[in-house]
């Protein structure tokens, strides 16, 4: 009986240690699936309880650990492994497929992992190829911030092999430059496109890529307000749109080219430029409208002269203009009427952030062209006038008013000269034959305009006038 106790004793000190190993492992698994066990752990206050849920991140840092070396351990297997290119290439896939299917740091170590294999010299050149051009299909889809981290990574790792690559960073470039644009890093954008070799590399692009690349770049400089780097690359782009049959890119270059005319304050041609897209039938219509409002703008902002008489007249004619808020200002300027300061507030304020910039002697270019034209509509009503009389009329000192008047002069924009004794511009008078033959020309416009709004209102009644004219 006694050995048959020590024996139960035993066996119950067995059970015991069984049991608390049973307990061990139960908090150990609790602690690595990062909840509470009432029963094991103790009942934990809900402070504790809320902590005890919460990821842990020496725990978060060791899963990433281990999935990251997991892709990295398979890829250093197939780089020592032989087969055929298909077999290689469908493996290199899956793990490729794996590792997009990951998320966050995981997702972004384990593609690293991946470019890395894929510019390793071992790794085949044909291989390669294909499966970084898989790559750059895959990552459009993940989120901007891992996207953005592993192009540049990949760029990077590239750099020494660019050669090899060449397709491939062309992509990648043009998918970074799409991110940076949508976060409104235009310069960023621009920088990135320009790293495509379009002209320099081994492979030859089309026309329409190139194209379409150097028109993107002008137009990422000109939202970044570098009007000088963007015609470097409009530049660039007017070699190759003659040899593109792509309306669409057509229209784009006509575009960009006019914003940078703009930029750069050649308004009047600018004005001629945007005129033109005006009549574009494949552009929307409110865009063509856009287009004339631009015209308008540029003309009204250019320097005094014929081709600005002419701009003038050709949008005056046009009836479309009627709809714009800046027609007024347009009419007093082609009826060759004085304009007032008061009257510019208006237009002033529809005018872009560059075209409010000042000149050299501290006028704005609004007030500069208003000033040019004001002189040179003075100069039809007057033959001669005193500076201090010019001055008042336009609004400005004396002294100014002699300035321009007399580069106006040199420059060939308005007729007449300067006796700077008597302080007095003489204009050189203009015979009345043509004067009377303009009057009568714009008699007739206005007559036509009324004919056609009457035709317009009352087409059964105008043709009915129309006939009983012609019977006559």
């Amino acid at each position: 009986r006694c050995r048959l106790f020590a024996v139960g004793c035993s066996l119950w000190v067995v059970r015991c240690g069984l049991f608390a190993v049973g307990c061990s492992l139960s908090v150990v698994r609790c602690r690595l699936e990062d909840r509470p066990s009432p029963a094991l752990c103790g009942t934990p206050s809900p402070e504790g309880s809320l902590r005890s849920w919460q990821r842990k991140p020496e725990l978060l840092t060791l899963r990433q650990a281990t999935m990251a070396t997991d892709v990295r351990q398979e890829l250093a297997q197939l780089m020592n492994s032989t087969g055929s290119h298909k077999d290689l290439a469908a493996k290199y896939r899956q793990i490729l497929e794996k590792a997009i299917q990951f998320t966050d740091a995981d997702q972004l170590e384990s593609l690293k992992a991946f470019v890395e294999a894929m510019v390793n010299e071992n790794v085949s050149l044909v291989i390669s190829r294909q499966l970084l051009t898989d790559f750059c299909t895959h990552l459009p889809n993940l989120p901007d911030a891992t996207a953005k981290a592993v192009y540049h990574f990949t760029l990077e790792k590239i750099q020494p092999r660019v050669i090899s690559f060449e397709e491939q960073v062309a992509s990648i470039r043009q998918h970074l430059a799409t991110i940076y644009e949508k976060e409104g890093d235009w310069r960023n954008a621009a920088q990135v496109l320009v790293g495509i070799p379009l002209e320099t590399g081994q492979k030859q692009y089309n026309v329409d890529y190139k194209l379409d690349t150097y028109l993107k770049i002008a137009r990422l400089y000109l939202e970044d307000d570098d009007p000088v780097q963007a015609e470097a690359y409009i530049n660039r782009a007017s070699l190759l749109q003659n040899e593109s049959s792509n309306e669409q890119l057509q229209i784009h270059y006509k575009v960009c080219y006019a914003r940078v005319l703009d930029f750069r304050r050649k308004f009047i041609e600018a004005a001629q430029r945007y005129n033109e897209l005006s009549y574009k039938s494949i552009v929307h219509e409110t865009e063509r409208l856009e287009a004339l409002k631009h015209a308008l703008n540029c003309t009204i902002l250019a320097s005094a002269g014929q081709q600005r008489s002419r701009m003038l007249a050709t949008l005056f004619k046009d009836e479309r203009c009627q709809q714009l808020a800046a027609y007024g200002i347009l009419e007093k300027m082609y009826l060759d009427r004085i304009i007032r300061g008061n009257q510019l507030q208006e237009f002033a304020a529809m005018l872009m952030p560059h075209q409010k910039a000042t000149t050299a002697d501290g006028s704005s270019i609004l007030d500069r062209a208003v000033i040019e034209h004001n002189l040179l509509s003075a100069s039809k009503l007057y033959n001669n006038i005193t500076f201090e009389e010019l001055g008042a009329l336009l609004e400005i000192p004396p002294a100014k008013a002699e300035k321009i008047a007399s580069q106006m002069i040199t420059e060939g924009r308005m007729n007449g000269f300067i006796d700077q004794i008597d302080s007095i511009v003489h204009f050189e008078t203009r015979e009345a034959l043509p004067t009377w033959d303009k009057q009568i020309q714009s008699l007739c416009f206005q007559v036509n305009n009324l004919l056609e709004k009457i035709r317009s209102a009352a087409p059964e009644w105008a043709a009915q006038a129309m006939e009983t004219q012609m019977t006559q």
